[in-house]
């Protein structure tokens, strides 16, 4: 496939630009393209004006890991405001349109590797809302010289991002043991770099066909894997202890009905299995990502150390 690229600084509006995300993606873009960020919340009939060469879509109602927020929220943060936005879009001069959709639009777990022909199936108000904005965007004809993508990224790291990276990298530093180290298991991972790079990429080049996306460091890794590149980051060595999976999981079950931090919810979620495929992108764009996975984790890991 031959590449065709734009190469004149091109007027971007960014909505969600004070996330991580868009915090991120404002210094990677304001290099080359002129940034304009757009405070927006759904409001019904709300008009939404769009006077740029290309809207990056980030603002939504994150996944809620407390589980306090209504389904209503969800609806009208990811599917409501996208649908606005995105009506705009097709009645507007803009050319691009990427909407920042995530993996939890198809599964909460995953069986062998997840890739774009997977048949979605959601089950949380997240991923059903973001489905649901997803299927809005590819129900509607794309007028000839616009392009639209829809990103689904796995779980984004990078500098300043407070998460489960965050935790693990507290409990190594403390020199805490990893108790979990019998359960093998795979996890994709998204470098902040990686994804700004193939976000630059799709705004240059006319060539990328519209569509889903998905994106993902081009490696898994283990949950151990990950513990030893914090020792390398602290220059210390981590203890990962292999207790046996079964006296592990009886624990946790223990947990189900006690204050245990450990229950069987929580064992599930550190151990499983979320292998994401980035082959799509990686040939659309007809090149690398930027970062290796071992090296966008370094990059975050040297990041909470520098902060303390």
């Amino acid at each position: 496939m031959e590449n065709y690229w734009i190469f004149e600084k091109m007027k971007i509006i960014i909505t969600g630009a004070s996330g991580f995300v868009g915090f991120n993606l404002q210094k990677y873009l304001v290099i080359s393209h002129e940034i304009e960020t757009l405070s927006v919340r759904y409001l019904p009939n709300q008009y939404i004006e769009i006077n740029a060469e290309a809207i990056i879509h980030l603002a939504g109602k994150a996944h809620d890991l407390k589980k306090v927020s209504s389904s209503t929220e969800y609806y009208e943060a990811n599917f409501e405001l996208t649908k606005q936005l995105f009506d705009a879009f097709l009645e507007s001069k803009t050319k691009v349109f990427i909407f920042m959709s995530s993996v939890k639009a198809v599964a909460d777990a995953v069986t062998g590797i997840l890739t774009e022909d997977v048949i979605p199936k959601p089950s949380t108000d997240y991923g059903i809302s973001k489905h649901q904005a997803e299927e809005y965007i590819l129900s509607k004809t794309i007028p000839i010289g616009k392009r639209v993508y829809v990103l689904r990224p796995c779980m984004i790291h990078g500098p300043q991002n407070k998460g489960n990276l965050n935790l693990l990298y507290q409990l190594v530093s403390k020199g805490l043991p990893w108790p979990l180290g019998s359960f093998d298991n795979q996890r994709s991972f998204l470098s902040i770099e990686n994804l700004c790079f193939v976000i630059d990429e799709l705004l240059n080049n006319v060539s990328v066909p519209s569509g889903i996306y998905q994106v993902a460091d081009d490696k898994s890794l283990s949950t151990n894997q990950l513990i030893e590149i914090l020792g390398i980051s602290l220059k210390k060595k981590p203890k990962i202890w292999k207790i046996n999976s079964s006296f592990i999981k009886l624990v946790a079950k223990f947990g189900d009905l006690t204050n245990l931090p450990l229950n069987s919810e929580r064992l599930q979620k550190l151990t499983e299995n979320y292998v994401v495929s980035n082959k799509k992108i990686v040939t659309a764009l007809g090149k690398s990502l930027s970062v290796s996975s071992e090296n966008g984790l370094m990059t975050t890991f040297d990041s909470f150390r520098k902060l303390k």
